[in-house]
C-alpha cells in the first residue's frame, strides 16, 4: 500500500520546500540532499512506502532500528523537507513512485525542487547549472537567476516521472540540471546545485566545505585509477621480441 508514514507528529509544515535526492548521474541529487540533511541537522520525519520501491530495509551504525530505504527529513525552522534515498529506482517503477509522492505533495502544499545530472566530460571549468519548471515554478528560477537550458533535452527516471506528474497536474515545481561526471560521484556538481540552485530558491544558507574536500579526494582517486589503468594497459598490451635465438 502506497503511503507516507509520519513518525514525528509534532512537526508542523507550512507549504514546505522539498529537495529531492534520488540517485542519478554523478549521484548529484543524492550527494546534495544528504549533505543538506547533515548540514542543517534535519530530523527523520517520515518513511516512504511506495509501490515500485525495492523491498529492502536499511539500518544505521549504532542504531538497531530498521527504516525504509526512502525517507523524508525536515528542518521545521526553515520549512524545508529533504527526500533521502539509499536505493536507485527501476525506470519501470518511476511512474508508480511519482504518483505515490504526488499525493503527499498535494496534501502538504509542497513546492518541490527536483535534481538531475547531465553527463558531461569534466574539465577545469565549473559545471553549468540550468533550470526547468512547471506551473509558475519559472518565477522561482528567475528570482534565483538560474539560466535556461542551452539545448533540448529529456529528464528520465523517477525525477523525470515526478516532473511529468507536476506538468500533468499543473503543479508548481522546478527541476535543476547540472553538468556532472557520467562515471563517478560528483560532489563538485552537487555543490553547484546547492549554492547556485537550492539555496537561492529555498532561502537557505548551506555550508559546502565538506563537499570541496570530497571533490578533491575523488579527483585524486580518479587520477590514481587512470594511472593504474594506463600501467595495466602498458603491461598487458606491450609487444616485445622473444629473443629466443639471441
Amino acid at each position: 500500500m502506497a503511503r507516507i508514514s509520519v513518525i514525528d507528529d509534532e512537526i508542523s509544515l507550512d507549504e514546505p520546500t522539498l529537495v529531492e535526492g534520488f540517485p542519478g548521474v554523478g549521484l548529484v541529487g543524492k550527494i546534495a540532499t544528504d549533505h543538506m540533511i547533515e548540514a542543517h541537522e534535519m530530523v527523520h520525519y517520515a518513511n516512504v512506502h511506495c509501490d515500485g520501491l525495492p523491498r529492502v530495509t536499511v539500518y544505521r551504525e549504532g542504531n538497531r532500528a530498521l527504516t525504509t530505504p526512502v525517507r523524508l527529513y525536515v528542518d521545521e525552522e526553515r520549512d524545508l523537507v529533504a527526500l533521502r534515498s539509499d536505493v536507485p529506482v527501476n525506470p519501470g517503477a518511476a511512474t508508480e513512485v511519482a504518483g505515490c509522492l504526488e499525493s503527499w505533495f498535494t496534501e502538504t502544499a509542497t513546492f518541490p525542487i527536483f535534481l538531475s545530472g547531465l553527463g558531461r566530460e569534466k574539465d577545469e571549468a565549473p559545471p553549468d547549472l540550468y533550470g526547468v519548471a512547471t506551473g509558475s515554478g519559472g518565477d522561482a528560477l528567475s528570482r534565483a537567476d538560474i539560466e535556461d537550458p542551452p539545448e533540448s533535452g529529456l529528464i528520465s527516471g523517477p525525477t523525470g516521472a515526478m516532473l511529468a506528474e507536476s506538468l500533468e497536474r499543473g503543479r508548481d515545481a522546478v527541476g535543476l540540471v547540472v553538468e556532472s561526471d557520467p562515471q563517478f560521484p560528483d560532489p563538485e556538481a552537487a555543490r553547484v546545485l546547492i549554492r547556485k540552485g537550492i539555496d537561492p530558491i529555498a532561502g537557505t544558507e548551506t555550508t559546502t566545505e565538506g563537499l570541496v574536500d570530497q571533490a578533491t579526494e575523488i579527483r585524486d582517486a580518479k587520477q590514481a585509477f587512470a594511472k593504474q589503468m594506463q600501467e595495466a594497459t602498458e603491461e598487458s598490451s606491450q609487444a616485445e621480441p622473444l629473443k629466443m635465438f639471441q
